[in-house]
């Protein structure tokens, strides 16, 4: 048995193990709150005629609960399966964010779903969802083409 990480086969299993069950939480969450329903989505941003507040709710629900534990897992000295937090440390604000922000808005406004309820609601294979989680897959394909596109030729070059 491999004492480093856990188990014979060389894979550290313990950080694996949280990540499922954390996203397993946020999939019910979602689910019970009702957020994996596109309708709920677009009745909030339907000011006009079918207004939903719901998703506030849910929205500051999470915010509160994030801003208390963020704070009690920052007093740790590092995270429990990693060498630091990944906390971001940039500020700017270029078109890069703006433009990726606006996609964003686009495509939650347009789908209904933004990418982890778009996910959770996928595995229920409702066609709505599959054809959002494919054009979201294809989204992210584009832009590492692009962005491989952009990328300098010396930086490719160290790459490969």
């Amino acid at each position: 048995m491999n004492a480093a990480h856990g188990t014979g086969l060389g894979v550290d299993w313990k950080p694996a193990a949280s990540a499922l069950a954390a996203g397993l939480l946020f999939g019910v969450g979602l689910t019970i709150s009702g957020m994996t329903k596109a309708d709920k989505v677009i009745n909030f941003l339907d000011l006009k005629d079918a207004w939903d507040p719901s998703l506030a709710l849910v929205m500051a629900g999470a915010i509160a609960v994030h801003l208390i534990l963020f704070k009690l897992i920052l007093r740790r000295e590092s995270p429990l399966y990693g060498v630091n937090f990944g906390i971001p440390t940039r500020t700017d604000v270029d078109m890069r964010l703006v433009g990726g922000s606006a996609l964003f808005g686009i495509g939650w406004a347009v789908g209904g779903f933004c990418p982890g309820p778009g996910l959770v609601s996928a595995a229920s294979l409702a066609p709505q969802a599959l054809v959002f989680v494919a054009a979201l897959t294809g989204g992210m394909l584009i832009f590492q083409l692009v962005e491989r596109g952009m990328a300098p030729k010396a930086t490719l070059a160290k790459e490969d």
